[in-house]
C-alpha cells in the first residue's frame, strides 16, 4: 500500500522518500525526528504516548525519556512557530505529545480544521468493573469520530483531566487546544445500557444533549449515533462560526464551510454561488481533494436535477473534478463519496463508481452522506437489497435530520422500482417533509400517484414541481440519471409520462 503525504500549516511530509519540506524547500530533521513527525501526524491531532514515540524512533531498543525530550526539542527548533505563533507540537502531562494543527491562523485546510476532545465518562454504577465498560464505550464512540477527516480527534487518555468529575471545560479547551469537547455519564441498570451526552465549545456554551436507553445488544447502534450527531453538530457551528467571525474569508476551510451551507439548501441559485465559491478556493489550492470533491457534487448536482448549465461542458468538468479529488483523497470517505456519485451520475462509469463507493462506506460507515451514497450506487447499478440496507442504515443513523430525505427518498425509489407504489408514497412523502426542495422527491410522488390512478394527486405534485423547475421535461430527469440498467428508472419515467410531463 502507498503511503499517503501528511500536509500542515506550510509543509508536507512524504514517508516514501523520507523527506520533510517546507514550501518545497527540504528542512532537514533526521530519521528520528520524521519517524516521531509521523507518528503525531497519524494520530491527526490526537496524543501519542512517550511509550509509542520511544518505539517509533527507537524500535526494539530500551532508552531513556531524556532522548525523547532531546528529540522533540530538536523538532520543535526544525519546525519554528506555527502561523499564531505557537509550537506545532504540544506536551500534555504525564500523557505525551500531540501536533496541533487545528490553528485559526494557518490558510490550509488541514490546518484550520476543528479539534474535538472526547473527556472520560461518568461512570454514576460505580465500581471498577463498570468503569472499565464506560472507558470501553468512550473509545468506540471515539473510534466512530476518528472515521471522520473533517476534524482531529483527541482521545481521553490525552486528557490529564482524568480524575476530575466536574473539569472546567474553558481550562480543557484551552489545554488541549481543541474547539469542542463531549461529555457524558453511564448507568448499566440490569440489561439495559443508559448513556447521557453532551457537546460543549471552548467557552462552554452548550451545543447538545441527549440520552439513549438501549438494550446491551444494541450499543453499537448509538455510539454510532452519538458520533453522527456530534459531528453534524460541529460541521453546524463551524459554518456559524465562519459565517460570524470570519465574513468573507478566502482561507479553504471557509470557503468549504460556506459552499457546503449552500449546496445542502438543494437550490439552483444557492449551488451555482457554491460551485464559483469552491472553484475560487482551488484557484489557491488546486491539490485540495475537499473543494475538488465538493465542486464535482455542485455540478454533478445540476446535472442530476437538470438545472441549466454553468459552463459550455458542466459534465466533462465535474468528471475531471472528480478525478482529481480521487487522486488526492487519501482514504478520506468524503472525498470518495462525492466523487463517486460523480463518476456514476455523469460519467456513467459504472464499476467504478460502485467500487469507490462501497470504499467509502467501508472507511466511515457513521458518515450519514457516505451511506447514503453508497445506497444510491447500488440503486442504479447494484443490488437492490443492498441499497435498502445502506438507506436504512443512513435512515437509522440521523432520524428526521435535514439530510434524511436523501435516505427516505432513496427507499422510496426501492419501492417504485418493485411496484410498491404505496410504499413509495408513504416513504417519499416523509422525505418531502424532511426537506421540500428535493426533486426527486416529488418525482416519486407523482409517478407513484399516476401508477396507483390518483391523477389528481399526481397533477398535484406536477405542478409543484414545474413552479420550482419550469423547464422541467422527461428529457431532463433521463439526462441525469445512470442508464447501466433502464429498467430501475422505467416506472419513475412511465409515471411521469402517465400524467402529462413534457418528452423534451
Amino acid at each position: 500500500m502507498v503511503e499517503p503525504l501528511y500536509t500542515f500549516g506550510d509543509f508536507v511530509l512524504d514517508p516514501r522518500s523520507g523527506l520533510l519540506r517546507r514550501k518545497g524547500e527540504s528542512v532537514e530533521i533526521g530519521s528520528r525526528g520524521l519517524a516521531l513527525l509521523q507518528a503525531l501526524l497519524e494520530a491527526r491531532g490526537g496524543i501519542v504516548s512517550k511509550a509509542e514515540l520511544i518505539e517509533r524512533g527507537w524500535p526494539n531498543t530500551i532508552v531513556e525519556d531524556s532522548n525523547l525530550t532531546v528529540q522533540i526539542a530538536s523538532l520543535r527548533k526544525a519546525l519554528g512557530p506555527s502561523p499564531d505563533g505557537r509550537e506545532w507540537i504540544t506536551t500534555i502531562p504525564r500523557a505525551g505529545y500531540r501536533l496541533v494543527t487545528a490553528y485559526a491562523g494557518a490558510s490550509s485546510l488541514t490546518s484550520t480544521r476543528p479539534a474535538l476532545a472526547v473527556l472520560p465518562f461518568i461512570n454514576l454504577d460505580g465500581g471498577s468493573d463498570q468503569g472499565y465498560f464506560a472507558d470501553g464505550v468512550v473509545n468506540e464512540i471515539i473510534t466512530a469520530l476518528s472515521r471522520f477527516r473533517s476534524f482531529a480527534v483527541v482521545a481521553r487518555n490525552a486528557s490529564f483531566f482524568n480524575n476530575l468529575r466536574f473539569p472546567d471545560v474553558r481550562l480543557v479547551a484551552k489545554e488541549l487546544g481543541v474547539g469542542y469537547m463531549l461529555q457524558g455519564n453511564i448507568r448499566r441498570p440490569g440489561s439495559r445500557l443508559r448513556i447521557s451526552v453532551q457537546l460543549v465549545d471552548g467557552s462552554g456554551t452548550h451545543l447538545w444533549a441527549h440520552s439513549f436507553d438501549e438494550e446491551l445488544d444494541d450499543v453499537s447502534v448509538f455510539q454510532d449515533r452519538i458520533a453522527e450527531s456530534v459531528v453534524s453538530l460541529v460541521q453546524a457551528a463551524e459554518i456559524e462560526r465562519s459565517r460570524r467571525d470570519r465574513p468573507g474569508s478566502t482561507a479553504s476551510y471557509d470557503i468549504y464551510l460556506q459552499a457546503l451551507a449552500k449546496i445542502s439548501t438543494e437550490s439552483e441559485l444557492d449551488n451555482a454561488e457554491a460551485y464559483a465559491l469552491l472553484m475560487r478556493g482551488i484557484e489557491a489550492e488546486p491539490d485540495n481533494a475537499l473543494l475538488l470533491a465538493h465542486a464535482a457534487w455542485a455540478l454533478e448536482h445540476r446535472h442530476t436535477m437538470g438545472w441549466p448549465s454553468l459552463g459550455e461542458d458542466d459534465v466533462g468538468e465535474c468528471v475531471a473534478l472528480a478525478r482529481r479529488g480521487l487522486e488526492h483523497a487519501a482514504g478520506d470517505a468524503m472525498v470518495m463519496a462525492h466523487c463517486g456519485v460523480a463518476l456514476l451520475q455523469t460519467a456513467k462509469d459504472y464499476d467504478w463508481a460502485l467500487a469507490v463507493l462501497q470504499s467509502a462506506a467501508e472507511a466511515n460507515p457513521n458518515n450519514l452522506m457516505v451511506v447514503v451514497r453508497a445506497g444510491l450506487a447500488h440503486l442504479h447499478c447494484g443490488s437492490l437489497d443492498e441499497a435498502l440496507t445502506h438507506f436504512q442504515r443512513a435512515s437509522r443513523l440521523s432520524p428526521g435530520d435535514r439530510g434524511a430525505h436523501f435516505s427516505l427518498c432513496g427507499i422510496a425509489d426501492v419501492h417504485l422500482i418493485h411496484g410498491n407504489y404505496a410504499e413509495a408514497i408513504t416513504w417519499a412523502a416523509r422525505a418531502l417533509a424532511s426537506n421540500p426542495n428535493f426533486d426527486p422527491n416529488l418525482w416519486v410522488l407523482i409517478a407513484a400517484n399516476a401508477h396507483l390512478g390518483r391523477m389528481e394527486e399526481a397533477d398535484r405534485y406536477l405542478r409543484e414541481l414545474r413552479r420550482r423547475v419550469p423547464e422541467v421535461t422527461i428529457a431532463r430527469i433521463k439526462a441525469g440519471q445512470p442508464r447501466k440498467d433502464p429498467t430501475r428508472t422505467a416506472a419513475l419515467l412511465e409515471g411521469l409520462r402517465k400524467v402529462g410531463l413534457k418528452e423534451g
